[in-house]
């Protein structure tokens, strides 16, 4: 007779592509979004929160290099519609300024956080769930709107510990660089497909540099891992002004704006674009968003394809080490740009809007790269338990330790091996633990360690040293709280 099988015990891991955050991370990432919501409620945008699963047909079909209407995204079908789990904050604002257009004030300024899903293949440092923190302006055309986004992300970046000259803030327009692919005999309106490739291909302007752009523009290219990549198709004439546009920087804004001129001499649009960078430029410079902190970039896209108008992007401009020990920058953080067409889709009625995204788990790994985030965090101050008879005592300590704002708990496993509760507390990183046994509580006293002074006791210093330091001491039980907000400093 066969034996039964045992049911098959679950696997203990995240699904590939995901992950689990601790404490320290959560807390870092907590208090960095609460430093990001100040800057944003400073410049008067309110907070919204919308669902995490939005229908297929209101998200659209905007990731980058995704043409299956699915594809991207994690969906299911429901009643005969397609669910997903949302991709962006923006798209759930489009459909929240179409659906609540005549409560909403007008302009509607709100920003969201918080995480998005995308169905993409994971890789080192890619995930499939990751935060956003989004500011976005529905229903102002001005592109004072579009510059007052660039500097509220510039003053967002120094907010959360990225001194000025670590970062900037690059602006380009998209309708100059149709304007360019008009001045080339590409029409956009009329060829969306190949307008698109060109857009994905000059968006790799960082990573494979002026050779691999214009070897994809046209021919090819064969990748690191020696795959080869179709090209567009494009001649070399047409790829030499795409890549004179991409290189139009010059030395200050007033010689890129001149250059980009000649670029689109000729295109209605992409004199329109030129233009707009122009007052952007013109408007954070009055407010003191000088070439330090912001700059006119063509080499700037933006691979998402709703964008109509200026986009943008933060960089960081420090070098870090990758995982070989090779120095390179670390990139882009956030980006956004004004997206006219959006909320149309819904109404079909033009409306438009401007905004930017942060993504927080790169600044995380930004500021934990330049050495101003060290992934711990301050644990609890605890109480060890000498006596289990006395534990209504222990938990009045703590209770009186967290009525003055200190953070405390008392030990709650075994506490037979006094030894194992200090491990918990170094283990819990607590700079503190409090010591009673049944001859400090018949004297009316108790014992405060140091835990922090005596790792460092314990590391370097010499037996003298030790002596003239002790890490722990004798305090009167009704000083208790008094002497550990002394010794930690309550509130920091």
């Amino acid at each position: 007779m066969a034996k039964d099988k045992k049911p098959r015990r679950p696997r203990a891991e995240t699904p590939k592509g995901f992950r689990d955050y601790f404490g320290a991370e959560v807390a870092e990432r907590n208090e960095m979004l609460a430093r990001i919501a100040e800057v944003y409620h400073l410049y008067g945008f309110d907070p919204l929160e919308t669902a995490a699963v939005e229908t297929v047909e209101a998200l659209g079909k905007y990731l980058p290099d995704v043409d299956r209407p699915n594809a991207g995204v994690f969906a299911w079908e429901e009643e005969g519609d397609w669910l997903a789990l949302r991709y962006d904050l923006t798209a759930p604002l489009a459909r929240v300024a179409a659906q609540f257009r005549n409560d909403l004030p007008s302009p509607y300024r709100r920003y969201a956080m918080g995480p998005v899903w995308r169905n993409e293949k994971p890789g080192p440092g890619r995930f499939r769930q990751f935060y956003q923190c989004d500011a976005d302006t529905v229903g102002a055309p001005s592109v004072a709107a579009d510059a007052e986004i660039c500097a509220m992300l510039a003053d967002t970046l120094e907010a959360v510990g990225i001194p000025r000259g670590d970062y900037l803030v690059r602006i380009n327009n998209r309708k100059v660089l149709n304007g360019v692919l008009e001045a080339v005999g590409l029409n956009p309106a009329e060829d969306r497909e190949t307008a698109d490739a060109v857009l994905r291909t000059i968006d790799k302007f960082d990573k494979v540099g002026p050779g691999g752009v214009r070897e994809l523009l046209t021919t090819g290219r064969e990748d690191q891992s020696g795959a080869f990549i179709d090209g567009v198709g494009l001649g070399n004439d047409v790829a030499d002004t795409v890549l004179a546009f991409m290189q139009a920087k010059g030395a200050d804004a007033g010689a890129t704006i001149g250059t980009l001129r000649e670029v689109v001499s000729g295109s209605n649009i992409g004199a329109t674009g030129v233009d707009e960078l122009e007052q952007i430029g013109d408007l954070l410079a009055a407010q003191g968003y000088a070439a330090d902190r912001t700059e006119i970039d063509p080499s700037v896209v933006r691979g998402l394809g709703y964008y109509t108008g200026p986009v943008f992007e933060a960089e960081l401009t420090f070098e870090i080490t990758d995982e070989k020990g090779r120095p390179r920058q670390f990139g882009s953080v956030a980006g956004g740009g004004r997206y006219d067409d959006l909320v149309k889709r819904f109404t079909g009625q033009a409306v438009p809007a401007t905004g930017i995204s942060i993504g927080v788990d790169r600044l995380l790994a930004a500021l934990r790269a330049k050495g101003r985030l060290d992934g711990t965090t301050k644990g609890p101050v605890i109480v060890t338990v000498m006596d289990r008879n006395r534990m209504a005592e222990y938990q009045a300590m703590v209770g009186e330790l967290r009525q003055a704002g200190i953070r405390a708990e008392v030990y709650l496993g075994n506490p037979k091996n006094f030894g194992n509760q200090l491990k918990y507390a170094d283990k819990r990183n607590s700079p503190v633990a409090v010591i009673e046994g049944e001859d400090e509580a018949a004297r009316g006293v108790v014992q405060v360690k140091d835990l922090v002074l005596g790792a460092k006791i314990a590391e370097s210093a010499s037996l003298e040293e030790w002596k003239s330091q002790p890490a722990q001491r004798e305090v009167p039980r009704a000083d208790l709280v008094t002497e550990i907000a002394r010794m930690i400093g309550a509130g920091d």
